[in-house]
């Protein structure tokens, strides 16, 4: 039966680079790796198939031979098997290690003298009112982390001389098993992969290295910060073990709504009503904003609805220099109730006023008002 094309088995181009061959053979060996497919000849096959291929075309010399004459041109140097090192200096067992390290917890070079681990990340819900997220703020907030035990000093030992090495591992965190034509490394299970186990734990921590604490911590809302801000202070999450970097804080932030005000990017909405003779004849009014009165003029004709910019009056940028707008909605407020003395003035208004009554469409009222704006 006529062997298959080593390009093909690894699914890549014939001018692929050694990086693209590599990253092939990984997806090969991890979808076909016979641990995944137990029973399974056929993924045996591939898999082995897989690794003949990468065998030859990791090996510069050895892919100039098949490019020029096929299989016939590496010969039995495309029949052997793989895990150890290959003539040109290329190592399958270097590939395993980097491969199946989180399948298996293997790693020829991955070697767990330290046992240093980073400390988790801790996140933290606050909450602050509009004008903190506008203008920021400073709050204090207790948090509760896994900090460094001070009875062991993080040794996790009652003596203080740390974990002994683990007798079932050696201390490699893994035991490796023969399967077949290659071997495979698990985690230990005594020492979960640590290398070591502690015999005398302390009596503070009971040898876990690190006890819960409740800290103050304060926190600065920068300006114009919005909702779902993520705010982080690296090292401030749990504590590492045996001297890894401590975890990251994130600091996640909620807005409370405003009475008066609504937000929109780094605007500020409101709305402001007026009387009809403002609205008619135009007028200059002072109005609330967020960081104390405005003075809004009021074109004369204005329209139930006009929306009027005042520049520079709106949320910070955050992190830079200016600031949005201030975006007032007017509304025209008719009188419920009038006095006979309104009322004739009114009357005579009216009289003075023609407005044809005659219905028209939405949109063409949308295009009467903009004329007349």
């Amino acid at each position: 039966m006529s062997k298959a094309d080593y390009y093909e088995v690894l699914g890549v181009s014939r001018d692929a680079s050694d990086q693209e061959l590599k990253s092939a053979y990984r997806k090969q060996a991890m979808k076909y790796h016979p641990d995944r497919n137990p029973g399974d000849h056929t993924a045996e096959e591939k898999f082995k198939e897989a690794s003949e291929a990468y065998q030859v075309l990791s090996d510069a010399d050895k892919r100039a031979a098949y490019d020029r004459y096929g299989h016939a041109g590496v010969g039995a140097a495309g029949q052997g098997g793989f895990g150890g090192p290959f003539a040109g200096g290329v190592d399958l067992g270097d590939i395993f290690g980097d491969l199946f390290g989180e399948m298996f917890n293997m790693g020829g070079s991955q070697q767990r003298a330290t046992r240093q681990r980073r400390g988790e990340d801790l996140r933290y819900d606050l909450t602050i009112n509009f004008e903190d997220a506008i203008f920021g703020t400073e709050k204090e907030i207790r948090i509760r982390r896994r900090e460094t035990c001070e009875t062991c000093h993080g040794s996790g030992s009652a003596s203080g001389k740390g974990p002994s090495t683990c007798p079932q591992c050696q201390g490699r965190g893994q035991i490796r098993y023969q399967q077949g034509f290659f071997s495979v490394a698990r985690t230990c299970s005594a020492c979960g992969g640590a290398g070591s186990i502690v015999t005398d734990p302390c009596s503070v921590c009971r040898g876990e290295t690190r006890v819960a604490k409740e800290i103050r911590l304060n926190v600065k809302v920068p300006a114009g910060v919005e909702e779902g801000t993520r705010i982080r202070y690296g090292g401030e999450g749990d504590a590492g073990r045996s001297g890894g970097p401590g975890g990251d804080l994130y600091v996640v932030l909620s807005i409370r709504p405003h009475d008066f005000f609504e937000r929109s990017g780094h605007d500020l909405h409101c709305v402001i009503p007026i009387s009809f003779p403002q609205a008619a004849l135009g007028a200059e009014i002072e109005i609330p904003g967020i960081d104390g009165p405005v003075s809004l003029k009021v074109p004369e004709g204005t329209q139930s609805g006009r929306e009027l910019r005042i520049r520079g009056r709106g949320v910070p940028y955050l992190n830079e220099k200016g600031r949005g707008d201030l975006v007032v909605k007017i509304m025209v407020q008719i009188p419920k109730k009038l006095s006979r003395a309104q009322r004739e003035l009114v009357a005579k208004l009216a009289e003075s006023l023609t407005v044809d009554n005659k219905p028209t469409s939405p949109s063409l009222l949308e295009k009467m008002k903009d004329l007349f704006s």
